[in-house]
């Protein structure tokens, strides 16, 4: 799946399983969770803290996917191609990090 097609298979989801979108500003708060998920997770997983029995079945991929979801619903919300956005923040990331990494002597 494209991100253009994401993008469409949210939207019509959206318009017909979700009945409407959140407005922006909750869809953001929902966002903030999400990552929030994630963070917990990857602090538990590659970090120092430590599960709790009952986080053991947590499934990392899923909440990814949550945060796409909602970063999916806000580009949408708000006229955004995500595709043309990657494309030229890769571009401008290429443009100012081209030297910036392999001169960084804490990546060697």
């Amino acid at each position: 799946m494209t991100i253009k097609e994401a993008q469409a298979v949210v939207d019509q989801w959206i318009n017909s399983t979700g009945i409407r979108y959140f407005n922006e500003l909750t869809n953001t708060a929902i966002l903030m969770e999400e990552v929030g998920e994630v963070a917990r997770i990857m602090s538990r997983r590659y970090g120092e803290q430590s599960f709790k029995e009952s986080d053991q079945a947590v499934d990392l991929g899923d909440e990814m996917a949550d945060v796409l979801f909602v970063l999916i619903c806000l580009a949408n919300q708000t006229g955004v191609d995500l595709t043309d956005a990657l494309e030229k923040n890769l571009q401008k990331k290429t443009i100012r990090d081209s030297d910036r990494h392999k001169n960084n002597v804490k990546l060697k």
